[in-house]
């Protein structure tokens, strides 16, 4: 039954809040709803901050808050708590599409007013939301000293751990953007890395991130010297210095603790998306998701080109034949990519070049197009800027015009490069602005996006619909480029659901069927055949790609799966797993009563029991599963998968068997 959002607001009066008295300062708290978490916000020494509790133990010890201006005087010491305001807020709300279909909003909100201790000219509101899977915390600065347009220098938040954590994380400010296998270590040792990172104690973990990303920097987080488990934020910053400009009164994204007990439940957290605004864009009937194939794969293992010529893969020809297979097989799109001008010679150095509404001499669009509305089977288009973002703000009104009038109900963006024009980090400020246009540009011809080389996802798909998936992370065609040992490490999509994952979907690219190619077939996938076919539930997409070659599917049996699992879903849960040991989600199709099962292993052998209580009681399913064969391994032998037959009740549980770098995907169909 579908739930419909109802708000419930309540404003308390000030002497109702709950507050605190100490030699150095007043403090107002706040906690959850079921009261496992509570915030404290402070000012010592006129210094603002704030402490977080989880279960009445520190996480986040006493931490900084405030902002330093180039402009007017900071709002960073000298200041007290001038008022407060506590409310609470309880709602349901609908996706149009996505991993949950009904999410519930429940949080208790507290709007702490800072204001100068000496006069009342410098003024900041800092709002904390909690809920019960973690904190959200957001500045409001409005008009103050006669300013209107201001400069941000610096973002003084800081995330003081109580206690020495396990890290997972990948470097910030580096070449390869946020595409890096993820690290382990203490908080004590990190430098500079990207969110979201994961913390991890014994009795609780904890991820650190922000959503709702707009007209600002994005943050990444650095370790101060002699800071010990203290990360600051670093807004990324323009190359003149400046990390923010902004104009008065202006929000700031929120910065995000997620918190839980065991890690692998951060992955059910829904607070990114909470703390984004409601969709903007009215009827969103357009946005569809879907698996998709695409003229992709062949490019990075080198049987086809980007580049015009004799192995060229964007033709005629071939376009037409990915759309027949798809249109037989039931997928909902077709990439392509290399179909427009600019990718040959130095693609890479010369952006300038790319022309997003002129094919090539072999890629005839109209019959290719005529093609397509034939068979009901949509082109995705493709868009590659090579990081010059100025020649295609300049055509992107024609790209998306021309995208529209040849049924293309999806766009992948690319970005590809160091620096920006080549002078801007990927993550400051002029992306995120490049990253508006482009959505409110596709909006306006009704077409999705699904963005590689990204700003990170922030949860801005709730405001903005169409904004369905993002790469953002070290994805599949890193195997395609490696021998088998050194692509992406067995851990790696084991480390994902943790840490990535927790930003919002991911165009991954699974489903890859032959694991061995090259000349000597030592290149190949970290995983066995099962693993891909479990990574299409673990990895989360609402554009979800089948990325291998069409003639690597026909006649296989385990194909079944690929063409049976949806792209979106009514509920989705974590049921079990260990940072870089192992996953198991478990997802219900928005369509139907079926229940899917993705269960997934780094390079080590795993026997997982798996309950079914998430099962309708009552109902009897037929379980097909597709497993590791007995001799399957991710190095040696990643091909063999068994198919099994199991009926089973939710009262049951499957054992399961997953071989080195292995998984194991399961269909759970209600019998009549």
């Amino acid at each position: 039954m579908r739930l419909f959002s109802a708000l419930c607001l309540f404003i308390l009066p000030l002497n109702a809040m709950a507050r605190s008295e100490s030699a150095s300062g007043t403090a107002a708290e706040i906690a959850s709803p079921d009261g496992k978490i509570r915030v404290s916000v402070e000012s010592i020494d006129g210094k603002p901050g704030y402490r977080v509790f989880y279960q009445q133990k520190p996480v986040i010890a006493f931490s900084r808050l405030g902002l330093d201006f180039a402009d007017i005087p900071d709002l960073a010491e000298d200041l007290k708590i001038a008022s407060s305001q506590h409310s609470q807020h309880d709602s349901t709300w609908t996706q149009p599409w996505g991993e949950e279909e009904n999410i519930r909003d429940q949080h208790h909100e507290l709007r702490v007013v800072f204001k100068s201790i000496h006069d009342d000219e410098r003024e900041m509101t800092v709002t904390f939301r909690v809920f019960n899977d973690g904190v959200g915390f957001r500045y409001e600065i409005p008009q103050q000293n006669g300013a209107s347009g201001v400069k941000i220098m610096d973002e003084l938040t800081e995330f003081s751990f109580h206690d020495n954590l396990k890290a997972w994380w990948i470097p910030a400010y580096q070449d390869n953007r946020y595409e890096y296998q993820y690290a382990q270590s203490s908080v004590d040792s990190l430098d500079v890395i990207h969110t979201p990172a994961t913390f991890e104690a014994t009795d609780y973990a904890l991820s650190i991130h922000e959503a709702a990303l707009v007209d600002y920097a994005s943050m990444a987080l650095r370790r101060p010297a002699m800071h010990g488990q203290t990360l600051k934020a670093d807004l990324v910053p323009w190359a003149d210095g400046v990390r923010v400009y902004a104009t008065l009164p202006v929000k700031t994204p929120w910065r995000t603790i997620q918190i839980a007990e065991k890690a692998y439940q951060l992955a059910d957290s829904r607070l990114i998306l909470n703390l984004n605004e409601p969709n903007k864009l009215g009827d969103v009937s357009w946005v569809k998701p879907g698996k998709y194939i695409g003229i992709w794969w062949c490019m990075h293992i080198r049987t086809c080109t980007w580049e015009t010529g004799e192995n060229h893969g964007a033709t005629t020809d071939n376009a037409i034949s990915y759309i027949d297979f798809a249109a037989k097989h039931g997928f909902d799109g077709v990439l392509i990519e290399g179909w427009n001008i600019g990718w040959d010679g130095n693609w890479y150095e010369n952006g300038e070049l790319f022309r997003f509404a002129e094919p090539t001499p072999d890629f005839d669009i109209e019959k290719i197009a005529a093609h397509s509305r034939k068979m009901g089977v949509p082109i995705i288009g493709h868009h590659e800027t090579s990081a010059n973002i100025q020649n295609y703000e300049a055509q992107l009104d024609a790209a998306f015009a021309f995208s529209a009038k040849h049924g293309m109900r999806a766009v992948k963006t690319g970005y590809v490069g160091t620096r920006l024009d080549h002078k801007e980090w990927h993550h400051g400020q002029y992306m995120v602005e490049h990253f508006s246009k482009v959505m409110e540009t596709a909006a306006r011809y009704k077409i999705a996006i699904n963005a590689h080389e990204p700003i990170k996802d922030t949860g801005l798909r709730r405001t903005y619909p169409h904004m369905m998936s993002r790469e953002g992370a070290r994805g599949g065609e890193y195997d395609a480029w490696s021998h088998a040992a050194q692509g992406n490490h067995p851990d790696h999509t084991t480390i994902l659901p943790f840490t990535r994952m927790l930003a919002g979907p991911m165009d991954y690219t699974p489903a890859i069927f032959d694991l061995r190619f090259g000349p000597n077939e030592d290149n190949g996938v970290s995983s066995t055949l099962a693993k891909q076919l479990a990574l299409m539930v673990v990895l989360y997409s609402p554009l979800q790609m089948a990325a291998d070659l069409p003639e690597n599917y026909e006649g296989h049996p385990a194909f079944q799966f690929v063409k049976d699992v949806p792209a979106d879903w009514s509920e989705s849960r974590a049921l079990d797993g260990r940072i870089g040991d192992y996953f198991v989600m478990a997802r219900k199709d928005r369509a139907s009563d079926d229940w899917y099962v993705g269960a997934i292993s780094d390079e080590e052998a795993r026997q997982i029991p798996l309950s079914l209580d998430f099962l309708e009681p009552g109902v009897r399913y037929q379980a097909t599963r597709y497993q590791d064969g007995a001799s399957a391994h991710w190095l040696h032998n990643p091909q063999p998968v068994e198919i099994l037959e199991d009926k089973v009740t939710a009262d049951q549980s499957l054992m399961l068997d997953l071989r080195p770098g292995g998984g194991q995907a399961i269909r759970f169909t209600p019998l009549p």
